[in-house]
């Protein structure tokens, strides 16, 4: 039961062999079980402790006017940077923000309670999105710990929207939100084995979500399914008056274009420099390209996008800038009980306390990032620019265009690698830096295993094709058949 898609419960509950509070029940109990105990996952970082009691009100509404919508009664995790206006911490994993209560929802959870979702908790995720030190160790956090991959516990889950992977591959929630400044979602959603769409920058508003980079930073939905993210889609795209980058168009049903036609006659371009990191991992991705082309689609073999290795530099650079800025204006509003109102006093509390904070890992990413000035700083105005201009008009727009492609496919990333808190991450030769930095669509889909692990491959495009693209990775999904739960024990 726990397992099914957001329409499958919806229809258990529409006729009455399940309520909200009975699936709500089951999800706690699972997490006691699995991530709590036997394998510890450590997935969930906090359980809302009014759940219950909320899906027992969402039971009554159905009961006297009928379902909201889709998400009525659905219990929904939220990664721990997300504001909620309840009992329940913000706090970015980090344990200078233990005791930070948000004033208020952020905007994506307002839509979420609005569409009848049931917030069951918050996951665990890589402390400050990971983005503190370049040898950290993905799905750790000083306050929450670390979160382990499900198809084997000594693995790492890969960050920073770890626990909401987890979470979602182990069946702990029906579908969960993390989010994204470059692979936070795409990555963690690719080695647990469920989809993860990062869409466009504007689309879902960032307002109430612990910064890292406007430029890049966008929530997304994380599912078991395509049809259950294009179903959260729906919920939590809109237009938000407080955030700049939010975008005044028009509501679209992303699930209307969930079709197994809808690569029918496409022209999908194969970005080979992506290959190669891992040869099992080419092998699932040449069986997933024969599948491509069995749904009818043209693929264009290779495709290149000849900016790729000139975009990091620059956007590190953003980034580091961004961060600065952003999460001193994040603090400054958020007034946390630990007094921490800006990155020095981050910084500070770090070193102040590094037997709990930094056991493992430093914060040289923090120290660049307070050592920058000001966004007027014409090294910031062009490396963003100059990033920009890379990644979309010179690098995803130019592949798209000279071809005509409808869309690009790519391995998202190779297996997950062992926890290494001595060493830090090992890089998995992932592809999601073009469309992160553009600010364009990026979904990853399961599309086979590698020694019992599961590997993805990605459907990007180019800004605001999102409904397009996870048309496409529907139509996939459902010719591949390619997820398997992973099995606990």
């Amino acid at each position: 039961m726990l397992g099914l898609s957001v329409p499958e419960l919806q229809s258990s509950m529409m006729d009455g062999a399940l309520s909200a509070r009975e699936l709500c029940e089951q999800y706690l109990e699972r997490i006691e079980r699995w991530d709590r105990n036997g394998p510890c996952l450590n997935a969930v970082i906090e359980r809302n402790s009014e759940a219950l009691e909320l899906a027992g009100k969402l039971d009554q509404e159905r009961a006297n006017k009928g379902p909201r919508g889709p998400l009525h009664g659905i219990p929904i995790l939220l990664k721990d940077n997300i504001d909620t206006g309840d009992g329940m911490m913000t706090t970015a994993g980090s344990l200078a923000l233990e005791n930070h209560y948000a004033r208020q929802d952020a905007f994506l959870v307002a839509r979420l309670r609005r569409a009848g979702a049931l917030i069951l908790g918050k996951t665990n995720l890589s402390e400050w999105a990971n983005f503190r030190s370049n040898r950290s160790v993905s799905g750790w956090s000083s306050r929450g710990g670390q979160t382990r991959n499900p198809y084997d516990p000594a693995r790492n889950p890969c960050g920073s929207s770890s626990g909401s992977a987890v979470a979602v591959a182990a069946e702990f929630c029906s579908a969960a939100i993390g989010t994204e400044t470059d692979g936070s979602i795409v990555c963690p959603a690719s080695v647990n084995g469920i989809v993860g769409f990062k869409p466009s920058l504007g689309l879902v508003s960032r307002s109430g979500v612990i910064p890292v980079a406007h430029s890049q930073d966008t929530a997304g939905p994380m599912t078991r399914s395509v049809r259950d993210a294009a179903i959260l889609m729906n919920a939590i795209a809109g237009h938000d008056p407080n955030d700049p980058a939010s975008e005044p168009a028009g509501a679209i049903d992303y699930t209307q274009y969930l079709s197994s036609d809808a690569l029918h006659g496409r022209r999908v371009g194969v970005l080979r420099q992506y290959f190669g990191v891992h040869p099992k991992v080419d092998e699932v991705m040449e069986s997933a390209l024969r599948t491509i082309a069995a749904q009818g689609a043209v693929l264009v073999d290779p495709v290149a996008l000849e900016t790729r290795e000139e975009i990091h530099e620059h956007e590190l650079e953003v980034l580091l800038y961004e961060f600065k800025t952003d999460l001193n204006e994040y603090l400054a509003k958020a007034k946390t009980p630990s007094g921490i109102r800006s990155l020095a006093d981050l910084i500070a509390y770090n070193q102040s306390n590094a037997e709990s904070v930094m056991p493992f890992f430093g914060q040289e990413l923090l120290l660049q990032a307070q050592a920058k000035g000001p966004l007027s700083e014409p090294a910031y105005v062009q490396a963003l620019e100059t990033s920009k201009r890379l990644a979309g008009e010179l690098g995803i727009d130019a592949a798209m265009r000279e071809q005509n492609l409808d869309g690009l496919v790519a391995p998202s990333n190779a297996p997950a690698w062992l926890i290494d808190p001595v060493h830090g991450d090992r890089r998995s030769g992932g592809s999601s830096t073009p469309a992160a930095v553009a600010g364009y669509p990026n979904v990853t889909v399961p599309a086979g295993f590698v020694h019992g692990l599961p590997v993805g491959i990605s459907f990007m495009a180019g800004r605001f094709q999102d409904a397009e693209i996870l048309g496409f990775a529907y139509a996939f999904e459902q010719a591949a058949q390619a997820r398997r739960s992973p099995k606990l024990n």
